[in-house]
């Protein structure tokens, strides 16, 4: 488990695989994720990457002002039909996308994302309907 925002910086920062591989998949407490999200914003995409990022701390990454971290939060299998409505609202076309490629993506969502005004968000949701039949 990460105990500390600078444990979780020095893991990711460091060029052992191992190291950075636990930045990856290891847990942290809530608070730790605040902690890194408010004092390190360059390291916000690797919290979103955390494979056991909790859902209240991608609920406040998805409002993240960089597109790459909503992108990020946006392709994360645990989230709720509400976020994923959210995310493809979003004005980046990169984060719309990973909501229409999203596995757990509402139907009315890819009904909503099939007019968007990027044309590979419209294929991507087009084709997804057409195999849901």
């Amino acid at each position: 488990m990460i105990e500390s925002a600078e444990e979780f910086i020095r893991l990711r920062f460091s060029d052992a695989p191992e190291e950075y591989g636990r930045a990856s998949s290891e847990p942290a407490a809530p608070d730790v994720w605040r902690e890194v999200i408010e004092r390190h914003p360059e390291a916000r995409f690797w919290v979103a990457h955390n494979k056991t990022v909790p859902l209240e701390i991608l609920q406040v990454l998805a409002n993240d002002s960089d597109p790459r971290v909503r992108s990020m939060v946006a392709s994360k299998r645990k989230l709720t039909p509400d976020l994923l409505t959210t995310l493809a609202a979003d004005p980046d076309e990169s984060v719309r996308l990973a909501v229409a490629r999203h596995k757990s993506v509402p139907r009315n969502v890819l009904q909503q994302l099939r007019t968007d005004i990027w044309e590979e968000v419209r294929e991507v949701a087009r084709d997804r309907l057409e195999r849901s039949h």
